[in-house]
């Protein structure tokens, strides 16, 4: 069983109404979960929460995409974790998604669109956490290498990384998605707005 998280991020309501943050739900083998999004709603991270345990009053921990031991994620999850991405009517009114291994790896991922004529899905499927660098080791995943080294060649923090050895074994993986912070022009892909889409997990 896997805790699925998702982090909406909503334009500005006319009304005053905070925007919706978080919402979560348990998924087994073979069940799903439909979205019933806002209608503000602009982008979301979506990633699994595996190995979690939480008491009555929502206090716990999961072994990967923990959000700081609650069970409501206020809004993202910690690495290591798969992610999702999208934003949603952005330029030329297109939707822009992806699949991110910047903030680790946990699960293989299937992310594709399901309506509007658009046909190109994404995946990292790949048995990461069997091949993943030592260094990189953690319990039920495989941390980014900014978690472990904590320095601009990896977090980027600059704006100015380039691709690293570890960015490089994450991409040749899964050549989808982004392996490192820059990697937009192989990582970035788009479908008309108004699109549907499907993500799965462990597919």
């Amino acid at each position: 069983m896997q805790l699925i998280s998702i982090s909406e991020t909503t334009a500005p309501s006319p009304s005053g109404q905070p925007p919706r943050q978080a919402a979560d739900a348990y998924l087994n083998r073979s069940q799903s979960w439909g979205l019933d999004l806002a209608a503000r709603t602009k982008g979301a991270r979506i990633w699994a929460r595996t190995g979690c345990s939480f008491d009555g009053a929502g206090r716990g921990r999961c072994q990967t995409g923990d959000c700081g031991g609650v069970l409501q994620c206020q809004p993202f999850g910690q690495p290591q974790n798969t992610l999702a991405e999208y934003a949603l009517n952005q330029f030329n009114n297109l939707d822009f998604f992806d699949i991110s291994l910047v903030d680790g790896f946990n699960v293989p991922m299937d992310f594709s669109p399901t309506s509007n004529g658009c046909t190109r899905g994404i995946k990292c499927t790949a048995d990461i956490n069997g091949q993943y660098p030592s260094q990189l080791r953690a319990p039920g995943g495989c941390n980014n290498p900014c978690t472990v080294f904590k320095t601009d060649q990896y977090c980027c923090n600059s704006g100015s990384c380039v691709p690293t050895d570890f960015s490089r074994f994450f991409k040749s993986q899964c050549p989808d998605a982004y392996s490192y912070p820059k990697d937009d022009q192989t990582s970035t892909f788009t479908c008309p707005g108004g699109t549907n889409y499907r993500v799965v997990f462990c597919p």
